[in-house]
């Protein structure tokens, strides 16, 4: 396996992504990774233009992993403004203290590379990306696998022992399987 290259998406890697969610059908239904943005409850064709006039106008933050020339997943993050639809949102709210400076919602690998260590790219570029955005409190909502077997195409949010190894602290449960974990990044 060749060791990936993470980017931040942007209209210049648009069409990678573009390419890497149409391989997929537009990945769970046509989700078009705008599930979380404050329109994601709107189904329909219209999501792909969306999703790119966001990226466009620098309201869709992802770190994008790379094998070669070709996208092959990626870990969306952005503002609790930019990505409010959180999974257990009346849970969360219900016991919330502070708002996060950054949420990571989700992340995609292509099938053929599901295994090889795309998410742990993706979580590792997107804090990357993060700190040279100005850092600051990150938060996520993985779900805990161990002692369970769950399909890698179901880990939207990520599995929580993949965040405990990027130094993400386990703040509370959420819902039956999922954790609010916190890390705070320093500004690079």
């Amino acid at each position: 396996m060749s060791e990936f290259v993470v980017k931040p998406l942007s209209p210049a890697t648009w069409p990678d992504f573009a390419a890497l969610v149409e391989r997929h059908n537009g990945v769970w239904g046509g989700c078009w990774c705008l599930e979380f943005h404050p329109e994601g409850k709107e189904r329909g064709a219209h999501r792909r233009e969306k999703k790119e006039c966001r990226v466009r106008e620098g309201t869709a933050h992802a770190a994008l992993v790379f094998d070669g020339a070709a996208c092959v997943g990626w870990c969306q993050f952005g503002s609790p403004a930019e990505l409010p639809r959180i999974k257990h949102l009346r849970a969360y709210a219900s016991e919330s203290d502070a708002s996060p400076d950054w949420r990571i919602t989700c992340f995609f690998a292509d099938k053929a590379y599901r295994g090889k260590g795309v998410a742990e790219a993706a979580l590792a570029g997107a804090l990357e990306l993060i700190a040279r955005l100005g850092g600051g409190t990150v938060e996520s909502y993985p779900e805990d696998v161990e002692g369970r077997t769950v399909s890698a195409s179901f880990l939207y949010n990520g599995r929580l022992c993949a965040f405990e190894r990027h130094g993400f602290q386990r703040v509370r449960r959420l819902g039956k399987n999922h954790w609010v974990v916190v890390k705070r990044v320093a500004p690079g």
